[in-house]
């Protein structure tokens, strides 16, 4: 089932942008320039499955929407992300306090943005193509049928690096701690020494040698770790 998405950007440039990017993604786009034609749309009946609003909108805020759109009940679980200039960590906190589910830091990548985008709605529930691919560089990973391939070749994971890969597939560019790596791959209730992770990372590694894609996986030392094609 195709994702209908409500943007909410009051940038013509980047609103025409992210509405190119994300139909070209497959997702079914409705485009608003202000809060109050947000709000307008959704009180005439519309039900996104998923609502893009930037921060800085004239008039009431992407953190006001949000508010408001948590407190109309048939809207209280349609995840939300926030794109924001604000990278601080309290504007990041008031973000989610707000209601929403995730938050892009400009400038982003489109790819970035749709990845972001399509985890969040399966953490939500909701029903993707099984035709979906997650592509980065020259590696495929099918979310249906759980493959990796590399031109055609399958690459073989075990479970635990493939949920691995799925997660920073999902979240290329961005660093990870490996307690962040714990509670999002492993989860909370889990009980997993963090060296563990570096044993994990190692063996996804090893798996993506024989493609040449070894250094997919990168080390950001004091940090963590990065997936991503781009050379360190």
């Amino acid at each position: 089932m195709v994702a209908k998405l409500l943007v909410v950007e009051d940038e013509r440039d980047i609103r025409e942008m992210l509405t190119f990017a994300l139909e070209d993604a497959g997702f079914e786009v409705t485009e608003a320039s202000t809060s109050e034609r947000a709000l307008s749309l959704l009180q005439d009946g519309f039900l996104p499955d998923l609502l893009l609003l930037d921060w800085m909108l004239p008039g009431a805020s992407g953190v006001d929407l949000a508010r408001r759109v948590r407190q109309k009940p048939e809207l209280e679980n349609t995840p939300i992300i926030l794109l924001t200039a604000r990278g601080e960590e309290d504007d990041r906190v008031k973000g989610l306090d707000a209601g929403a589910d995730d938050y892009v830091v400009k400038p982003f990548s489109p790819r970035e943005l749709i990845a972001r985008i399509r985890a969040v709605l399966r953490r939500s529930g909701h029903a993707i193509s099984t035709e979906e691919m997650i592509e980065i560089g020259a590696l495929k990973l099918d979310t249906s049928s759980h493959r990796v391939s590399v031109k055609n070749e399958t690459l073989k994971l075990g479970p635990t690096e493939y949920k691995l890969l799925q997660f920073f597939m999902e979240h290329p560019e961005r660093v990870f701690s490996r307690t962040q790596l714990l509670d999002s791959v492993w989860g909370h209730q889990v009980v997993v020494e963090e060296r563990t992770i570096d044993v994990h990372m190692r063996r996804l590694r090893k798996a993506l040698e024989p493609a040449g894609l070894q250094d997919y996986v990168q080390t950001v030392r004091g940090s963590g770790y990065r997936f991503s094609d781009k050379p360190e």
